[in-house]
């Protein structure tokens, strides 16, 4: 590991060990819990999409004419998990993205889907995102997490983007969701079962293959420039530490 890597994981250690360790995946314990859960979780699934073609952008050839750009491993990186979470299977094998998947089990689970339609709605018909975001009905703290995210993905220099993306949006899944996840299955399997399916799938694409990727976009993007290094630290620390607010959000709802 080289030594700017290992600092930056030490710098996030402590926020990161406190968003698993955090008390809303002991709250959801039934189906109203893990419907209350996704109607905030599912703006993390929605901007996340946003961050990653900020990168494609960014690190791919998406203009004409066509020339190379970049690393040719990082460009693979990029348009590889393009591929999986924007075109890859539902349930039954057809074709889908994660956020649609998403909102797909939200529909099977009885959870609202209202305000993120809402906002999509209005951004398709020529409202700025962050307009649509702000007159949204949502805590404060979803909307301060929305908003650096395309803060970030419209503006920020891309070793910052790569650093969010890699480490400041983890989807931190400990076993004790997992467990939970399970047994709400097993009392609802007619209710859960798409969830339980993105869950599992989205585990499956975004396992160890992709975080090696994404490590060494970083490390190439960052390089031995220690002012980059310390930006990427600085924008990972505080990704996490707004993704904190977004479950804090959640457990009080």
């Amino acid at each position: 590991m080289q030594p700017f890597e290992s600092q930056l994981k030490l710098a996030i250690e402590p926020v990161r060990n406190t968003l698993l360790a955090h008390t809303v995946y002991s709250q959801i314990q039934d189906l109203q819990g893990l419907q209350r859960f996704s109607e905030t979780h599912v703006f993390a699934v929605w901007d996340f999409m946003s961050l990653l073609k900020s990168l494609q952008i960014g690190l791919t050839s998406v203009t004409l004419p066509w020339v190379p750009v970049g690393n040719a491993d990082t460009r693979y990186l990029i348009n590889e998990i393009v591929l999986g979470e924007e075109s890859d299977v539902d349930e039954a094998g057809n074709r889908i993205s994660h956020f649609e998947l998403y909102l797909k089990a939200m529909q099977q689970m009885g959870a609202s889907t209202t305000v993120i339609e809402t906002i999509i709605a209005q951004i398709n018909a020529g409202t700025k995102v962050q307009d649509a975001i702000e007159g949204a009905q949502l805590p404060k703290q979803v909307k301060d997490f929305l908003q650096f995210t395309f803060d970030i993905s419209f503006n920020a220099p891309l070793h910052v983007k790569a650093a969010v993306f890699t480490f400041g949006r983890e989807d931190l899944i400990p076993s004790m969701f997992m467990k939970i996840l399970d047994k709400i299955y097993a009392d609802a399997p007619d209710k859960v079962s798409i969830f339980k399916y993105y869950i599992e799938r989205h585990i499956e694409v975004d396992g160890d293959h992709h975080s090696h990727l994404a490590l060494d976009m970083v490390n190439r993007l960052c390089g031995s420039d220690a002012s980059k290094w310390e930006e990427a630290t600085a924008a990972s620390v505080k990704a996490l530490a707004l993704r904190i607010g977004l479950w804090d959000a959640i457990f009080e709802k």
